[in-house]
């Protein structure tokens, strides 16, 4: 019963299958393999952007930061909510590849509104020479949270930036989830809705370890791959990491994918709310629950062998009825049955 994260699944059969099938014979390395001229050309036909810039590595860390460092100097702030992966999860990276640029964060929520946007905008460049100067704006979508944006949402916050003619960053980890969860194109949820840079990811989504970063300002691409040669991000054996987004593109698995971990989430949440005790502090938009429980019931389930991570709180000290805030994530391999034994479980 693992509801951990969906970096804790198993890769997919087909993802493995391409991997092996690339593994013989020789081939251009270090992007230059047939594999990646199927890569760049499927993105640019899904994303309904012909002239976009697409280049893959292995993190989603690597790729968010890499991607900012081609927009922000280090005299430069990005603006970003205060439970974005790049404030809270990737150890300053951000600050290191952009050569010491500051972060600024936007409300106090996952989804930023335009109008705390504005505000933290506004708050930077008062102080001359003296303080950050206003960079680019990053978006997560789908949240930290599990919460999505609409296209709306997303155009509303990129016409703030481009208000101050800033850039728009969208760290998609779970990019796929959030657009079957939103029902709308790659080219709405992006290009379209005024963003300059995503980062696409395919490791939580059934990949062993990759990630796209599609630059929709091609102006961009000469610096990005030189910092990515410099951050020691290029693979000298390239094919490996084309091979994975190759197979995760093909007949559309990338959405499979992303579809069935959203179901299971589904499952599990109509399950929950039959618990009086449940109380979901988001409703699920994706594939991720934030939501509280009496101590005892969580004791219960993490005893029974249940994966999940307990977001505030002790599960071994404190008042048993304590309701604690957990957090669970589905992939797309999560069996049913074990949805089913762990909401037995809850019940119980």
């Amino acid at each position: 019963m693992y509801f951990g994260s969906d970096n804790t699944g198993p890769v997919h059969p087909q993802i493995m299958q391409a991997l092996t099938e690339a593994n013989t014979g020789y081939t251009g390395s270090y992007g230059a393999d047939p594999l990646m001229d199927e890569v760049r050309a499927r993105i640019r036909e899904i994303f309904e952007a012909p002239e976009a810039a697409v280049y893959l590595v292995a993190t989603g860390t690597a790729a968010n930061c890499l991607a900012l460092s081609c927009y922000c100097p280090p005299t430069h702030t990005v603006f970003c909510s205060p439970v974005a992966h790049i404030y809270e999860d990737e150890c300053n990276g951000p600050e290191f590849y952009t050569g010491g640029a500051k972060l600024t964060l936007v409300g106090d929520a996952d989804k930023m509104t335009p109008d705390a946007l504005r505000a933290a905008i506004e708050a930077e460049e008062v102080r001359g020479v003296h303080g950050p100067q206003r960079g680019p704006v990053s978006i997560t979508q789908a949240t930290e949270k599990g919460q999505t944006f609409t296209v709306a949402e997303l155009t509303a916050l990129t016409s703030v930036a481009r208000d101050y003619g800033l850039p728009v960053h969208m760290d998609g980890a779970r990019f796929a989830n959030a657009l079957v969860a939103t029902n709308c194109t790659p080219s709405e949820m992006t290009w379209r809705a005024g963003v300059d840079v995503l980062s696409f990811g395919g490791t939580k989504n059934g990949c062993m370890g990759v990630e796209a970063v599609v630059m929709f300002d091609p102006d961009k691409a000469w610096e990005f791959e030189l910092r990515r040669k410099r951050g020691a991000h290029l693979f000298s054996k390239h094919r490996y990491l084309s091979a994975q987004m190759a197979a995760y593109l093909r007949d559309d698995l990338w959405l499979s994918t992303a579809r069935a971990a959203n179901a299971n989430m589904a499952k599990l949440a109509d399950g929950l709310r039959a618990l009086p005790e449940a109380d979901f502090l988001y409703e699920p938009a994706v594939n991720m629950a934030f939501l509280t429980l009496p101590r005892r019931r969580l004791k219960a389930l993490k005893d029974a062998g249940a994966v999940f991570n307990v977001w505030a709180g002790s599960l071994d000290d404190g008042d048993a009825d304590e309701p604690l805030t957990t957090r669970l994530v589905t992939d797309w391999a999560l069996p049913e049955a074990e949805i089913d034994r762990f909401l037995d479980l809850a019940r119980a």
